[in-house]
């Protein structure tokens, strides 16, 4: 197995826990945040602007990805805007469909001609992959953020896919594309081996990054040791 070290894949940190969030920035292989409105109603966040601009004045030169939350084009839009303007390492998540199933590509070239750098998110299909591609400007950074977790869910394999897309990036020298939404820390090698730029990461998976190589015989022991312990503590007798 590579270590982490090695590794080409760069690891982003997903979550709006801001303690978890600073915690991984001192974390010299964590390259990149990113967020999105699940993962802030979960921490608890109900005011978006505050909660961002805060982030920002801790996290200044790491790209972080913060997410319209708008259904509608032309706020989505507005929105984006104004949160490009927040920073130069901002990077703005435009979902790659509305609730509608209307895609996003007008406004991905729209907001792309303007400079702003963007996350294009929750692809699932090549041919999504395909047209947000073509709907870019390959002179402006990008991301293109595949859920292959979600893929994964559904009982299909993510790795041929995601591997097909690497290849459909190269028409866009400055876009990289993000294996999103891992389901376990396997998943960033697999990320590593296809050349896929980015992983990102939840801070769950993250910490078992200790456990990269870690001997088996000795996780092994490990894991008997914890039934025991738990047996004893919880006070079962037969």
């Amino acid at each position: 197995m590579t270590n982490i070290e090695t590794l080409k894949v760069k690891i982003f940190a997903d979550g709006a826990d801001k303690n978890g969030m600073l915690e991984m920035y001192e974390k010299p292989y964590i390259k990149g945040f990113t967020t999105n409105p699940t993962l802030m109603k979960k921490a608890g966040i109900t005011d978006y602007q505050a909660f961002c601009m805060d982030i920002l004045t801790y996290i200044k030169d790491k790209p972080l990805s913060f997410e319209v939350f708008s259904d509608d084009f032309i706020e989505m839009e507005h929105q984006a805007m104004e949160i490009a303007g927040w920073g130069e390492n901002v990077y703005v998540k435009i979902p790659v469909t509305n609730t509608r199933q209307e895609t996003c590509y007008d406004l991905v070239k729209k907001l792309a001609t303007q400079k702003v750098k963007l996350n294009v998110t929750a692809l699932m299909t090549l041919n999504q992959v395909r047209d947000v591609v073509a709907s870019l400007d390959p002179g402006v950074p990008s991301y293109v953020s595949v859920f292959a977790g979600r893929i994964a869910d559904t009982g299909r394999d993510p790795v041929p896919m995601m591997a097909a897309a690497v290849k459909e990036l190269k028409n866009a020298p400055f876009a990289e594309l993000i294996w999103a939404s891992p389901r376990e820390l396997l998943n960033i090698f697999h990320a590593n081996e296809i050349g896929c730029h980015v992983i990102t990461v939840t801070n769950d998976i993250l910490k078992k990054l200790a456990l990269v190589d870690y001997d088996l015989d000795a996780y092994s022991l490990d894991t008997v040791k914890m039934f025991y312990n738990d047996a004893v503590a919880a006070g079962f007798k037969l």
